[in-house]
């Protein structure tokens, strides 16, 4: 009797087809866990940061440390939370060198109470960037179009909704900010966690926000490493996505609904 000694070839051919519709199958599962063990982390790293920012409140008779980053002229806010680490092409994407961004890490105010520079940036980041998050302008910044810029730590209404921390994935000269007296994004939107991205509040927690308008997604997926200037939505989903932002930073609208 004939004895076959191997597969055929129809058979090779039905055994990949059904490989292939298995890693079809598992490969955006697969993703997605990933996605949320990257979000999970870059969730705890936030959370230390912002128990850092309570614990320099604590230690300086209430005053909040400076959002702004490092530079000459910055210090006039106070103590900036981070130093130097961003390069002078920050809005096209460009980095300092790994060494540079990380003395830029340990010169900022923050730095004694965290002590590991990989608490400074999301395990989403690029290759080369130590730094991926950014305090909003609020917390001891700048005011824009007369804007409440908050000093000390109990001069923040409603800690629990006041947005402090962000996985922005930038490392730029300044805090996170929006347009106070008008519907505009300044920075953008950002889509470092799927549709969404990771917050911190006065109050000490951490929460992920995912946004609702397509175009505040599709312009943060269009800019993930840049920054163009004003955006304005033109949506209700979109508008509705710009001041949940705003009210975030300022704690109120400085413009007429």
């Amino acid at each position: 009797m004939n004895r076959r000694n191997g597969f055929t070839l129809i058979e090779l051919l039905v055994v990949i087809e059904i490989i292939a519709i298995l890693m079809a199958i598992l490969m955006p599962a697969l993703k997605r866990a990933r996605e949320q063990g990257q979000r999970a982390v870059c969730l705890g790293n936030l959370k230390q940061l912002q128990l850092s920012w309570i614990l320099y409140a604590d230690d300086n008779d209430d005053k909040l440390v400076s959002c702004e980053a490092g530079g000459t002229w910055r210090t006039q806010f106070g103590e900036p939370w981070v130093g130097v680490t961003w390069a002078a092409g920050w809005s096209q994407g460009e980095t300092l060198p790994e060494a540079d961004q990380l003395d830029g890490i340990r010169a900022g105010a923050l730095w004694p109470y965290t002590r590991d520079a990989k608490l400074y940036k999301c395990p989403t980041g690029y290759r080369g960037e130590l730094m991926t998050y950014a305090m909003m302008i609020s917390s001891n910044g700048r005011s824009v179009e007369g804007s409440p810029v908050f000093k000390r730590r109990m001069q923040v209404p409603q800690p629990a909704e006041r947005l402090i921390f962000i996985d922005e994935g930038l490392s730029s000269p300044d805090a996170y900010a929006t347009r106070y007296e008008q519907p505009l994004w300044w920075d953008q939107p950002v889509t470092r966690h799927g549709d969404g991205t990771n917050f911190t509040y006065a109050d000490g927690h951490s929460r992920y926000h995912k946004w609702t308008g397509l175009e505040t997604i599709k312009q943060g997926r269009d800019h993930v490493r840049t920054w163009e200037g004003t955006f304005s939505p033109s949506t209700p989903d979109g508008v509705e996505d710009l001041q949940w932002v705003q009210k975030g930073i300022w704690g109120k609208l400085g413009y007429d609904q």
